[in-house]
């Protein structure tokens, strides 16, 4: 299974060089960042960094319609407001608002942004997390960072455990063994 994920993130991966080639005929170059082995894997592969235009939006007002947005319920696989969110369908609805697009999967932002602390977060940065399987480092959940006060991290995002659906967390000894890393998208 997890030879079958990185096969099909490296044919992403080519998949969108080559699409980048398609209409200007040139390929655009660009930086590469280095994707952590899963468990018994004994090599890292590179892919190229994606770029996030956020068309010099503040990233408050978009923390700000984040959350008011807690309470909608989980729905997964679901982007609409009525029916309600997934992790990444709730990130998808928040950016739309502002005419941002965002890739639409949790996955997909494993190489977005620039790669920060977690003790360097700010408000807007989007915080990433394994999904259910834990001993990988496939991104399968994520958020938005709400506030860093002296080390104490919150975040909002739509959670699927009890039908909870969009909450703010605290970073938990829960989250702290599924965090993968936080991105920085805002200039």
């Amino acid at each position: 299974m997890r030879s079958y994920l990185l096969f099909t993130l490296a044919a992403f991966c080519i998949l969108e060089s080559c699409s980048s080639t398609r209409h200007t005929g040139k390929k655009e170059k660009e930086p590469e960042r280095t994707i952590k082995p899963l468990s018994g894997h004994k090599s890292s592969i590179n892919v190229p960094a994606r770029t996030i235009n956020t068309k010099n939006v503040n990233p408050e007002p978009v923390v700000e319609f984040a959350e008011s947005l807690v309470g909608i319920k989980y729905k997964y696989g679901s982007a609409i407001k009525e029916q309600g969110f997934d992790c990444s369908g709730f990130i998808t609805y928040v950016f739309k608002h502002f005419d941002i697009a965002v890739p639409r999967s949790s996955v997909d932002f494993t190489n977005a942004g620039t790669t920060v602390l977690l003790e360097a977060c700010k408000r807007g940065d989007l915080i990433l997390f394994t999904g259910s399987d834990t001993t990988g480092w496939i991104v399968g959940h994520m958020g938005i960072i709400t506030e860093n006060i002296k080390g104490k991290v919150r975040f909002i995002h739509s959670a699927s455990g009890n039908g909870k659906g969009v909450m703010i967390s605290e970073m938990s000894n829960y989250f702290s063994t599924r965090f993968v890393k936080v991105i920085r998208i805002f200039k």
